[in-house]
């Protein structure tokens, strides 16, 4: 078996683009030598990676495992120029950190700013996504770092303990449920929200839990982010479940809070990679100052 980065690359070109010429294009090959390389891929093992068709290409079961090792050779390549680039002045390095919505609202800036300040050379790509699907892209290997409930499996991954992050229900002074000093989730769901911005991964969480329970989330506005939420709901707008963290930064605002019986509720937040030990040092850089000391 005779495969080199370029096979791989144009390989898992092919696959996202759905026919050869594409893929071709995508990796600055001619069709002919692209053709010929995945030719002499198939030739070299006998047994074909693509199903071909007048609609395109798809790959066979081999190709499928084909991918996967791929992706995950590539991953390792690019750590390894990551690594190297640490010892030639003025290349940078970049994180790749996918995080729920509390850990971006509430605890990531500080601690990117601060990393960021102290680690000129190394560039931090973040983006907000719902738990599961933060732990679908690590296993897949599309990013290094993922910050996310505890509430969701991260099994075949490496966890630490990142922050303790309890949903809290918050309610104006004078709502009926501030008489029930435990309300449930279920019990809350007769009565209006203001929720987050349909985007927010946290927002997708709390929607989920209510279909679980046969039941929709009565929605009467939305917000962009905890603290516009937390304002309305002061005013009386509805109720909102929000992190402790975010009312304890909003504790002015004349509110009434109860924590939720689900155990759901009660969360921790975990700071997750494929393997720790196998990071770019850089990205072991930001996992120290992500942890708590």
């Amino acid at each position: 078996m005779h495969f080199d980065l370029i096979d791989l690359r144009l390989y898992l070109n092919i696959l996202e683009a759905g026919n050869i010429t594409a893929g071709a294009a995508r990796s600055h090959l001619s069709l002919a030598a692209a053709s010929a390389r995945i030719r002499a891929m198939e030739a070299s093992l006998g047994i074909d990676f693509l199903e071909r068709g007048r609609r395109g290409v798809r790959p066979t079961a081999a190709g499928k495992a084909l991918a996967q090792h791929a992706r995950t050779l590539l991953l390792y390549a690019e750590h390894l120029q990551q690594d190297l680039a640490e010892y030639a002045k003025g290349i940078k390095g970049q994180v790749r950190l996918l995080c729920n919505t509390t850990a971006l609202s509430e605890y990531l800036p500080e601690l990117l700013a601060d990393f960021l300040h102290s680690h000129p050379q190394v560039d931090i790509e973040l983006q907000e996504l719902p738990s599961q699907r933060i732990t679908h892209a690590l296993r897949q290997g599309a990013a290094d770092l993922g910050i996310v409930s505890d509430a969701v499996d991260t099994q075949g991954l490496m966890t630490r303990p990142f922050r303790d992050d309890p949903l809290v229900l918050v309610m104006p002074q004078d709502h009926p449920l501030s008489l029930q000093p435990n309300p449930s989730f279920n019990d809350t769901l007769v009565h209006d929200y203001v929720g987050l911005a349909s985007h927010s991964a946290l927002a997708v969480y709390l929607e989920e839990q209510a279909l679980h329970l046969g039941r929709r989330m009565q929605l009467r506005i939305r917000a962009e982010g905890f603290d516009a939420q937390l304002r309305m709901v002061a005013r009386g707008a509805g109720l909102a479940l929000v992190p402790l963290a975010a009312l304890q930064r909003n504790r002015h605002l004349p509110l009434q809070s109860r924590p939720l019986s689900e155990a759901w509720a009660r969360r921790r937040l975990l700071l997750c990679a494929r393997d720790f030990a196998t990071l770019p040092l850089y990205a072991q850089g930001l996992c120290a100052a992500l942890l708590p000391p």
